[in-house]
C-alpha cells in the first residue's frame, strides 16, 4: 500500500457483510438478469477481421503465445444491474454506506465532496434521506443534466475550476465555513466496502438462479428460456467490474475474497485511461491520467487505498482493456439485445468479455470445456439520449486514426466531433479548452472523479 494512505477499517468480507446490513433498506437489491443471445455470442470465436484490428489497439490484449487464430471459450453471462440502482448507478452504496459510519455530531455539520456526476448525486441523496446538509463541488464542465439533477436533490452545489488544486482548495474553503466532513468519491475504506455490496448480492442471486431454485423475482432473462439450462457450475466463476478510481472494483474483490470466485478488471484503453492495467504491469500506482475515453466514469487514476486490494493478485486477477469503439459495441448490444441503457463506463465488462483476447483465450484455457459463469455488473446508466446519438454519430469517411497514450496509432476512429474542419478546433477540442482551464487561466489536464 502507499505510504501514508490506510484504511480507516479493515477491508475484509465480513466487513462487507457488516456494510450490507447498513446500508440495505436505503438502496435497490438490484436485479441480475441473464441472456442466451449475448451468452452464445461470446462463446464464438471473433471473427477473423475484428481479430486482427484488436491487435493494433491493444498490444496485450493479442495472445503470448503465438495463436494467431481467435479464441473459443464457453461463457454463461450474469448481469448484475447497478444501472437500475438509485441515482443511477452503484456510487449509491458506498455513499449511504459512509455517511452510516459518521456520528451524530458529525453529520449535524454536513458532509461535502467533489465529484462531476455519481458519487455528486449519491452523496446529495444520501444526505436527504439522512435528513443533513451536502455541499457538492463540481467543475464547471460538469455535464448540466449531472448538475440539475445533484441539485434537485437538495444539495448546495459549488462551481470550481477542473484542476485537484482548485477543487480541493475549494472544498477546504468550504469545511473551514461549515465544519462539513469530507466523504472522497472511492479512496476511502468505508466506500469500498459499501461498493463491495453489490458483489455480496451478485454472488448469492446467482447461486440460487443456477440451482434452480428460482430468483425470487430478482432474476431472469434479457430473453426467454431457462438459465442455461442448469449446465455449468453452481454459482459464479468469475467477476467483473469497471476500474476508474478503483472503489467498485477493490470492494467487489473485498466482498468475493477466498469465495473461489476470480475478479477482474475492465479499463479503457484510450489515451492512457488504462492505468491499473499499466500500474500492475510497471509494479506500482500510476498517480496521474489524463484522457477524454468516452467512458467518463472511470476517467481518474485508482486511489491508494483501492490499489491495496487491486495489486494483491490473490483478490483481483487481472485488469483488461478495451478500445473505444468495442465499448460503443457492447452498449449497442447491450441496448438491442437486452433492452438495457447503460452509459459507456457501465459497458466496459462486456466488452472485455467479447474482444479482448487475452481474456478470452485465458477463459478457455482455465475453464475448459465446461466454461465459466461470469457476472457482469453494469456500473451505471446515467446518459441521456442526446449523448447516445452524439456518441453514434457517423464519422466523416476521411477521419484518420487517433494516437493513444504511448503514441502508437489507434484504429479507433475519431468522435464526429474530433475531427477539425478547416483548420478549426473540433468541438471537443474546445469543449477540452474549457475543462482544463484552471481559475487564473491556465491549461492544466486533469481528472475530475465521477
Amino acid at each position: 500500500m502507499a505510504a501514508g494512505k490506510k484504511p480507516s477499517r479493515p477491508l475484509t468480507r465480513e466487513n462487507v457483510v457488516a456494510a450490507h446490513e447498513r446500508i440495505k433498506r436505503y438502496v435497490h437489491c438490484t436485479p441480475v438478469l441473464t441472456s442466451q443471445s449475448l451468452s452464445k455470442l461470446a462463446s464464438n470465436p471473433q471473427d477473423l477481421a475484428a481479430f486482427q484490428a484488436s491487435k493494433h489497439e491493444i498490444s496485450d490484449s493479442t495472445s503470448s503465445d503465438g495463436h494467431h487464430t481467435p479464441a473459443h471459450p464457453t461463457i454463461r453471462l450474469f448481469f448484475k444491474c447497478e444501472n437500475q440502482q438509485r441515482i443511477g448507478a452503484f456510487k449509491a452504496r458506498g455513499a449511504f454506506h459512509a455517511l452510516s459510519r459518521l456520528f451524530s455530531g458529525q453529520l449535524e455539520k454536513g458532509v461535502i465532496t467533489h465529484s462531476s456526476g455519481n458519487h455528486a448525486q449519491a452523496l446529495a441523496l444520501a444526505a436527504r434521506e439522512r435528513n443533513i446538509k451536502s455541499y457538492i463541488v463540481m467543475p464547471t464542465i460538469s455535464t448540466p443534466s449531472k448538475i440539475a439533477a445533484t441539485q434537485a436533490l437538495g444539495a448546495s452545489v459549488h462551481f470550481s475550476g477542473s484542476t485537484a488544486p482548485e477543487r480541493e482548495a475549494l472544498v477546504a474553503k468550504i469545511q473551514e465555513e461549515t465544519g462539513a466532513v469530507l466523504v472522497p468519491p472511492y479512496d476511502d475504506a468505508e466506500i469500498v466496502l459499501g461498493q463491495g455490496t453489490a458483489a455480496l448480492e451478485f454472488e448469492g442471486q446467482v447461486k440460487e438462479m443456477t440451482a434452480g431454485s428460482g430468483s425470487s423475482g430478482e432474476g431472469g432473462g434479457f430473453d426467454d428460456g431457462p438459465v442455461y439450462g442448469g449446465v455449468g457450475s453452481e454459482g459464479l466463476d468469475a467477476v467483473i467490474a469497471p476500474c476508474g478510481g478503483g472503489g467498485l472494483l477493490s470492494g467487489t474483490a473485498t466482498a468475493l475474497a477466498n469465495t473461489g470466485i476470480k475478479v477482474f478488471g475492465a479499463e479503457p484503453s484510450f489515451q492512457g485511461a488504462d492505468d491499473c492495467r499499466r500500474g500492475l504491469l510497471q509494479g506500482e500506482r500510476i498517480p496521474h491520467v489524463s484522457t477524454l475515453t468516452i467512458a467518463d466514469g472511470v476517467r481518474t487514476p485508482v486511489g491508494e487505498i483501492p490499489w491495496s486490494v487491486i495489486s494483491d493478485p490473490q483478490k483481483v486477477h487481472g485488469v483488461f482493456a478495451v478500445s473505444e469503439d468495442e465499448i460503443k459495441m457492447a452498449m449497442r448490444l447491450l441496448f438491442e439485445r437486452g433492452k438495457c441503457v447503460v452509459e459507456p463506463s457501465g459497458a466496459l465488462g462486456l466488452a472485455v468479455v467479447l474482444f479482448n483476447e487475452e481474456f478470452r483465450r485465458m477463459v478457455e484455457r482455465e475453464a475448459g470445456p465446461e466454461g465459466w459463469n461470469i457476472g457482469i455488473i453494469l456500473s451505471g446508466g446515467n446518459t441521456t439520449m442526446e449523448k447516445i446519438a452524439e456518441l453514434y454519430a457517423p464519422a466523416p469517411a476521411s477521419s484518420q486514426p487517433l494516437s493513444n497514450a504511448n503514441g502508437a496509432a489507434s484504429d479507433t476512429k475519431p468522435h464526429q466531433e474530433d475531427v477539425k474542419h478547416n483548420g478549426a478546433p473540433s468541438k471537443h477540442e474546445l469543449k477540452r479548452e474549457v475543462g482544463v482551464e484552471g481559475m487564473n487561466g491556465e491549461k492544466v489536464a486533469e481528472d475530475v472523479a465521477g
